[in-house]
């Protein structure tokens, strides 16, 4: 491996640029692979174009026009057997002119775009032949991920000599008999410069065993990543908690329902986990409504009934908040403390609070990510409870370990009321075991889901006031394209304020992510006890709000939202015995992601396959969030794509693990270079 300044014809610019790309070596550039690749030896037709790509063409001219303007510019009408585009010039001089006469043959070759007569190519190269020319005997060309000031050949030139200089230097880290017959420098040679029958359409797919190759090397060091950092958590001793003999059962005796099959056998897997000296890592799924929060107050219970702290942690001030409610309102009658941590607590009230974690006399700790940081210090820390674990980063995770007692980790609960497709689960969250509630309580309603266009919208707020005034209670949430809090609070703002002024007899609430947490707070809690008839929301109602009575939502601009995200929302409703129902209100025109998006929620109310679509339509990246995907950092490989390969890809990490222990770090350094490093035993 060379340092990528010392690699010849490599100076100092080119260096930062390439830097800029993460290659900072002569390995980061072997394995910096081609995004697409040209095709100049074969002519395509004019009906098989796709918009962004670069194609050769060849055609008769059938028109040349000069419109008129200040730029002297050239349109020429290009036609085949099958199609026509437009190839327009904006720097016109003789020898194009020349080449470009009605009745002319031209082999072009250009990148296609949509222009104002269709399909158009803006400065192709263009060459005069003859019917029957011959075509180039030609390499397909690679076209790699750039940054401004790097062209292609540059890039390419300096593939060429890392590949010249070192790709026989490269060691083979898998077992061979995992290789699927291709190493991995016949594998980097084909993919870097592949020969002019290679098959381009494998290539576009990712099905080629030159790329497979490299996928399920790139997956197995991420499932090794996984595997290390389980071990090394576990390898760290936990508390062990016996079942607990009274508080689970004084707990469930005053709630006005049973615990369903799936609750009970979740609260099961948990019991056995905490029985041991090792930490739990459990990740429990669990659909909107499915009882997750009640899973987690029993599993607090064994820890709290030997003495010992839980923390619960959850994303967003609303969610934190709501858990506390429910948390203080159970457990103080059976004589536990439940103190609130927030990062917007200041003064004596954040002094008392920290007091209190830290003397042990706060038994249940619930807040957001204040909880992690270095001035909170746990008196004895057994049990670690976190909500809709999407929303943090693994490092996040691994900081709460770290307030365990000295030489202890706690136990980690995580749950997540978005249903995870199998596919994300092995990948983002490999290091957990995973439990599933797949059944909803009793009396739980199937929501009914329409999809009506924005035209329509005054005939749905005419429908929600009558409902709203027979009895019922509904949500109206607001949604803006761009990612901003302020913004859809001011959509909120003017939506609460139309309604207010149009059914001035309505009981209207407003709820935003800019607005204080008690002033939240106290429009739900008026909400919750049916002193407001219509919420009108952000949606910072996605998570955790439960009135059992809302048996109505509207979702206004519902195309800006992904899957996931809308099915969480109409998980607000459908929580009591009345029927509830859905609107989907969306501008014209939809996209096909749109429509198919609308299509799924209005025949599916199951989380679990709605994750999946999720997944298909939008791929990891949103689905997960930030900061999770940060921690997946895909090169070659993509989950919605190469999903096959990961059962395998698990198994052959963990006999590298016990067999090749010596190939463990070099195969994360070789994918993974930026991710921390866990021990492994």
């Amino acid at each position: 491996m060379t340092a990528i300044h010392q690699l010849p014809g490599v100076g100092h610019a080119a260096a930062a640029l390439l830097e800029k790309l993460h290659i900072f070596n002569s390995d980061d550039l072997l394995f910096h692979l081609p995004r697409d690749y040209e095709d100049r030896s074969t002519i395509i037709p004019m009906n098989q174009l796709t918009v962004g790509r670069s194609y050769l063409l060849e055609g008769i001219v059938r028109g040349v026009d000069f419109p008129a303007g200040k730029r002297k510019s050239m349109a020429v009408l290009l036609q085949d057997d099958f199609g026509k585009v437009t190839l327009r010039f904006y720097h016109v001089y003789k020898a194009l002119t020349d080449r470009a006469q009605v009745g002319n043959r031209l082999r072009i070759f250009g990148e296609v775009r949509v222009g104002a007569r269709g399909l158009e190519l803006y400065h192709p190269e263009i060459e005069l032949v003859q019917a029957h020319t011959p075509l180039p005997k030609t390499q397909l060309t690679a076209i790699y991920p750039s940054t401004e000031g790097l062209t292609q050949a540059k890039i390419r030139g300096f593939v060429a000599k890392a590949l010249e200089l070192h790709a026989d230097d490269l060691p083979e880290l898998l077992p061979a008999k995992f290789t699927n017959g291709y190493d991995l420098k016949q594998a980097l040679y084909y993919l870097h410069q592949p020969p002019s029958d290679a098959n381009m359409l494998q290539l576009a797919q990712g099905s080629h065993p030159a790329l497979q190759r490299l996928i399920f090397e790139e997956l197995v060091a991420h499932q090794l990543s996984l595997l290390t950092r389980r071990a090394y958590i576990q390898q760290i001793q936990a508390p062990s908690f016996k079942p607990s003999q009274n508080l689970a059962k004084q707990l469930l005796a005053t709630m006005p329902f049973e615990m369903t099959g799936a609750q009970k056998r979740v609260s099961k897997d948990i019991v056995q986990d905490l029985k041991l000296n090792k930490p739990m890592l459990r990740l429990v799924q669990g659909d909107v409504g499915a009882g997750k929060t009640l899973v987690a107050a029993v599993a607090a219970c064994h820890a709290l009934e030997e003495g010992w702290q839980v923390a619960l942690m959850a994303p967003t001030e609303i969610l934190a908040e709501q858990h506390y409610l429910n948390f203080k309102a159970w457990f103080e009658p059976l004589g536990m403390q439940v103190t609130w941590l927030s990062g917007k607590q200041k003064g004596k009230a954040r002094q008392a609070a920290e007091q209190a974690v830290q003397d042990g006399s706060a038994n249940l700790v619930i807040g957001t990510h204040a909880l992690f940081q270095d001035s909170i210090q746990f008196a004895k820390l057994g049990l670690v409870i976190i909500d809709e674990q999407h929303r943090f980063g693994v490092d996040q995770r691994l900081a709460l370990r770290n307030k365990g007692v000295q030489g202890m980790t706690p136990h980690q609960l995580v749950m997540t009321a978005t249903p995870i497709p199998r596919t994300l689960a092995m990948s983002a969250y490999g290091d957990l075991d995973t439990s599933i509630i797949d059944e909803l309580p009793p009396g739980r309603t199937p929501i009914q889901t329409v999809a009506v266009p924005l035209e329509r919208r005054n005939e749905v707020l005419d429908r929600i006031a009558t409902n709203c005034m027979q009895g019922k209670q509904a949500y109206w949430v607001c949604t803006l394209v761009e990612q901003s809090e302020t913004l859809d609070a001011q959509a909120a703002e003017a939506t609460f304020l139309e309604i207010q002024q149009r059914y001035p007899e309505l009981k209207v609430g407003l709820v935003h992510g800019k607005m204080k947490a008690d002033e939240k707070q106290s429009v739900m809690q008026q909400f919750k006890d049916n002193q407001l008839q219509l919420l009108i929301a952000t949606t910072v109602i996605e998570v955790g709000v439960n009135v059992p009575n809302a048996s109505i939502m509207v979702i206004e601009n519902a195309e800006r939202l992904g899957l996931s995200q809308l099915h969480q929302l109409r998980g607000r409703v459908g929580r009591g015995a009345t029927a509830s129902f859905c609107a989907l209100l969306y501008k014209h025109p939809l996209s096909q992601n749109g429509q198919e998006r609308l299509r799924i929620l209005r025949e599916s109310n199951d989380g679990f396959v709605i994750a999946e679509k999720d997944l298909e339509i939008r791929g990891p990246g949103e689905l997960l969030g930030t900061k999770q995907t940060g921690d997946l950092g895909f090169r070659v490989a993509k989950l919605e794509r190469d999903d096959h390969l990961l059962n395998q890809a698990h198994y052959v990490a963990q006999q590298i693990l016990t067999h090749y222990p010596d190939h463990v770090d070099a195969l994360l350094q070789r994918w993974l270079p930026e991710a921390p490093r866990y021990a492994y035993v």
